[in-house]
């Protein structure tokens, strides 16, 4: 069924807030609508001021609204993968209805059921994606509503996240005025939606490159199977520029855009550019494969450490090789880096929107935000509505948007996670964490990658 109705996605980063409207018609998205506001109150990825970072959701809402005639309501917003676990659960349950035909109650607790472990108390389930169901002895279906049977099974994959993360980005939404009508983790989304069939099915690492943080997934057989956050992004070289040429970061975030480039032999430093010093009255000469050393120097840093993790767990002999994106990839020779730091004998490619007016690597994750939630089936908003407790009036196509800016219809005021009934009913244990990554995936991965 094609995707059809309304939707808007919400991406809080660190050096910008993005809203994108977009409508879908007979299967095509359309951007109606675009915010992009200069974020306040967050460091390296993470909320640490909410009333700023409100203001700053609702400057890119306006934005937005005013562009697309839309008065925004409801949002579908990222989550990032700080500290994210996943791992496989299923649960199986008995039949309810006398007539024993699968109903979507039964669907909603054989969801429930999938989620009885120990979590510790510090964390929570964020989402549960279902990958097949099992009726008595028959497996592989996508969808048993309608079928008739005894025994219902569900296998899926679990995300579980810190408290404070996500109690944090719902809080900022909410005061923001607004309902989050998804909560979704950006890197799953990322490589869910930008990624073909077979780079999902044999094996890809999407690296998105933000101002505050790099994050790596890694996507095997049409699983999200590992991410790690490095607290290092496009902001530090900022930064290095700003104290290296002592200059302002305003100056040094302009340098970077117009003559950055991230692969230095490439660059010649025969082309000079004026630079205004502190402290000097008229500018000084820079040459660009000086600028670019700079650059140079700190990404290359960030890959090595995201080298060093994916080295770890064998993700570097993935078929599908690595996708980069995020604002800080579309600095000019990223690919040409990587490809001398990673050193791997596949592809190095840099993911790009293809949207009007939204090609920029900058777009990649609030797109993939929207296009994630509008590829929702039924079944998967059943299942989303185990894990927050929360019902849905509306179908997996509702609508996000009031299209009448002067709509006065109620809405809900219930956020999107009751987190004390939650609490109430996932039983919560302390577990020993291993600090070493390799050692936190051994067994999750087995030998995939072998």
């Amino acid at each position: 069924m094609a995707k059809s109705g309304m939707y808007v996605g919400l991406d809080i980063g660190t050096s910008s807030v993005k809203v994108v409207v977009a409508e879908y018609v007979e299967g095509q998205m359309n951007i109606i609508g675009v915010g992009d506001a200069k974020s306040e109150g967050l460091s390296r990825g993470i909320i640490i001021d909410i009333d700023e970072t409100v203001k700053s959701i609702q400057n890119a809402v306006k934005q937005a609204e005013a562009k697309s005639g839309v008065e925004i309501k409801e949002v579908s917003v990222g989550l990032p993968a700080n500290l994210l676990e996943v791992e496989h659960c299923e649960g199986m349950i008995a039949v309810n209805s006398d007539s024993k035909e699968i109903t979507d109650e039964d669907v909603r607790n054989v969801a429930v059921a999938s989620m009885v472990r120990s979590i510790p108390p510090e964390r929570q389930i964020v989402a549960l994606v279902p990958q097949s169901f099992k009726v008595d002895t028959f497996d592989g279906i996508k969808d048993p509503r309608g079928m008739v049977g005894v025994r219902l099974e569900m296998k899926g994959l679990m995300f579980t996240g810190p408290n404070t993360i996500v109690h944090n980005v719902k809080t900022c939404v909410q005061k923001a005025g607004l309902r989050i009508n998804h909560l979704v983790i950006s890197a799953l989304a990322l490589c869910e939606t930008i990624l073909p069939s077979g780079e999902k099915e044999f094996g890809t690492t999407v690296i998105d490159l933000g101002a505050g943080q790099t994050t790596a997934a890694v996507m095997y057989e049409n699983e999200l199977k590992f991410t790690h956050v490095e607290q290092e992004g496009g902001e530090f070289v900022t930064k290095d520029i700003s104290i290296v040429l002592n200059t302002s970061l305003a100056n040094a975030e302009g340098l970077k855009n117009n003559y950055g480039n991230a692969y230095s032999p490439d660059v010649s430093s025969k082309e000079e550019f004026p630079v205004d010093v502190i402290g000097k009255s008229e500018p000084v000469m820079v040459d660009e494969h000086y600028l670019a050393e700079i650059i140079e120097a700190r990404m290359e840093q960030i890959f090595n450490k995201v080298k060093r993790v994916l080295r770890e767990i064998d993700a570097l002999s993935l078929a599908g090789g690595i996708v980069l994106t995020g604002g800080a990839a579309s600095v000019p020779g990223i690919v040409e880096l990587a490809e001398s730091v990673f050193e791997i004998n596949h592809e190095i490619r840099l993911y790009v929107p293809n949207h009007m007016g939204l090609r920029n690597p900058m777009f990649s994750t609030v797109l993939s935000i929207v296009e994630y939630v509008a590829s929702f089936t039924e079944i998967d908003n059943i299942v989303e509505e185990a894990v927050t407790g929360e019902r849905r009036a509306q179908s997996a196509k509702s609508v996000v948007a009031q299209n009448v800016v002067n709509n006065t219809t109620a809405q809900s005021e219930n956020v999107y996670y009751d987190d004390e009934q939650e609490e109430q009913e996932t039983p919560h244990q302390d577990e020993d964490k291993d600090d070493s990554i390799g050692k936190k995936v051994k067994g999750f991965f087995g030998s995939i990658f072998e």
